[in-house]
């Protein structure tokens, strides 16, 4: 008698036959990859930088590896609740439960939108449109927002799109922010503009409404994501990886999809 395969062989196996797609949604991370700028009284994060110890070398004749500096906020990145004053005594990025690294995905396409208008909003009824014809939102999952702006990462100009007046992109509504936090049942937002909130979003009430509501309300962000085109609007899952920095507000973080082929 043949013992059924258990479900992490079945998974294994899958993988190798490609009937389960590994989606890579993570921007690569080099001293070149977009960072977000803040008005100059603040304190700006660090572009990623590598700093060579030995390279087969005098300094390690059979070894190569780096130092390397980076702000916990560039590039693809994982944000922890107490990144934010609202989530300042909830959980730092090295205390986020690993069982909530694995979550399913709603993928919500705006980029049509996005490309008619950079300052596009997504509303509470523009979710609740969408469930209509997808079912609900994941509970314990993630609201991946697809905008078609990892298209622009290319460039920090293009990317952070600013002029006189801020930058310029997509996201969500104060009110749409507010839902996602408080009343949905999401994990947290994900998104592939530099940070969770539109570029408009200093000048909303609250001030930065996806930061304020998700992390207040102990949820996570993940951003600068890209190749959502690739995934359906449902059925995948992510998995997001970020350093466990102890006492750390978030992390770079490599982020996978898991995509069933037919």
């Amino acid at each position: 008698m043949h013992e059924q395969p258990s479900l992490l062989a079945a998974l294994v196996s899958a993988l190798r036959a490609g009937s389960i797609e590994v989606v890579d949604l993570t921007s690569p991370l080099s001293s070149s990859t977009p960072v977000i700028q803040l008005p100059p009284e603040f304190g700006q994060t660090a572009v990623f930088e590598l700093e060579e110890i030995s390279r087969y070398d005098d300094r390690g004749p059979a070894w190569y590896w780096n130092n390397f500096r980076s702000g916990e906020h560039t590039g693809t990145h994982f944000d922890a609740p107490n990144h934010w004053v609202t989530g300042r005594d909830l959980t730092d990025v090295a205390s986020v439960p690993a069982q909530r690294l694995i979550a399913p995905a709603a993928v919500l396409d705006f980029t049509a939108e996005a490309a008619k208008d950079p300052d596009f909003l997504v509303e509470v009824d523009h979710v609740k449109a969408w469930e209509e014809h997808n079912g609900p939102l994941p509970d314990g999952g993630w609201l991946l927002l697809r905008t078609g702006w990892d298209a622009r990462s290319h460039s920090q100009e293009a990317f952070l799109n600013a002029d006189e007046n801020g930058p310029h992109t997509p996201g969500l509504s104060p009110e749409c922010a507010r839902w996602v936090a408080e009343e949905s049942p999401v994990i947290g937002l994900g998104v592939e503009t530099v940070g969770t909130d539109a570029g408009r979003g200093h000048s909303f009430d609250p001030a930065f409404p996806c930061h304020s509501y998700l992390m207040g309300s102990d949820k996570y962000g993940l951003t600068q994501l890209q190749n959502l085109a690739a995934l359906p609007a449902t059925g995948s899952v992510v998995v997001a990886g970020p350093l466990p920095i102890v006492a750390g507000s978030g992390s770079p973080a490599r982020v996978l999809a898991l995509v069933e082929r037919s």
